[in-house]
């Protein structure tokens, strides 16, 4: 399999992650998350599909990135990849958290664990691919303003 297919897979697999967590997003933006109190910073609805859109992809590239390594790198991509798909895993948690349950503390408590699984799957794949590594940047970024936005959103409903 070529680095493409990989990448692609990778894809497929990250925006099937994003649209599961879209599917319990979605009601609670049209309902329960006008409702609350928002940070100053907070920014609009809109901005948020085409960045996590972004985000997805940029992370899709760097594991298929990572992934393409495997026949020099066996175990370290093994691991790398673990982390990858635990992260992701994390990801969709958290909308099911904030959105589904309605739930901003139990998701700030999940969200830090996110960023820090982030933070071991770019450490991770530093090792591998540099360039993968770079690729989570952005998304480990908007990830820490996401926690200080759900912590804001948490402090002001509580």
């Amino acid at each position: 399999m070529n680095k493409v297919v990989k990448i692609i897979i990778a894809l497929v697999i990250c925006l099937m992650v994003g649209y599961s967590a879209s599917t319990v997003t979605r009601p609670s933006v049209e309902t329960w998350y006008p409702t609350i109190i928002k940070p100053v910073f907070n920014p609009p609805n809109w901005i948020f599909m085409p960045m996590w859109t972004l985000l997805y992809i940029l992370m899709a590239v760097a594991a298929g990135l990572v992934w393409d390594k495997i026949k020099e790198q066996n175990e370290e991509v093994k691991k790398a990849l673990g982390f990858f798909l635990i992260q992701l895993t994390l990801n969709a948690i958290w909308s099911y958290l904030f959105f589904g349950l309605k739930n901003p503390m139990l998701a700030l408590i999940e969200i830090a664990l996110l960023w820090l699984m982030i933070y071991e799957t770019y450490l991770k794949f530093m090792k591998i691919n540099k360039t993968a590594g770079y690729l989570l940047i952005p998304y480990m970024a908007w990830v820490a303003f996401a926690a200080i936005l759900n912590a804001s959103i948490w402090w002001l409903n509580r």
